[in-house]
């Protein structure tokens, strides 16, 4: 993949790095429907940079935004079973 403007062996980071990260932090602090989006962006980001032979980078951040997402869907399934439980007692 050839990048314009960028020298040999400069990775640049996947536009969506930071954009995952930051979703799949707020589905585990704040708002769980944000975790199944940061978990489909972060498994499509995490398929690009491993396409890319090296010239994407941002591995890490996408893949700590992708298990928060994974987490934080988790968390969001829990706790709407527990609310149906509590709902309907």
């Amino acid at each position: 993949m050839v990048i314009p403007n960028q020298t040999i062996g400069d990775p640049v980071e996947h536009p969506n790095a930071t954009l995952v990260l930051v979703l799949g932090a707020l589905s585990l602090f704040c708002c769980g429907l944000f975790g199944p989006v940061a978990w489909a962006l972060g498994k499509r980001a995490l398929n690009q940079i491993e396409e890319s032979g090296g010239a994407l980078g941002g591995r890490t951040q996408v893949l700590v935004g992708y298990i928060l997402g994974v987490v934080g869907t988790i968390f969001m399934v829990i706790f709407a079973v527990l609310f149906m439980l509590v709902a309907l007692r």
